[in-house]
């Protein structure tokens, strides 16, 4: 079956740092930078993985 760690856990750092993204134009560069940057880390060097079946 899938893999469905990297798609739980770009949801969840996307809920969490999302608040106020629609009105404040400095707010969205930031948090796309630390959104990367949790995404890279959990993804790419813990290696986090989540299987169904």
């Amino acid at each position: 079956m899938g893999d469905w760690g990297p798609v739980v856990i770009a949801v969840v750092l996307f809920v969490l740092l999302t608040p106020g993204l629609l009105f404040h134009g400095v707010s969205i560069l930031v948090h796309s930078i630390i959104y990367f940057a949790l995404v890279a880390v959990f993804l790419i060097a813990i290696g986090v993985h989540i299987t169904t079946g």
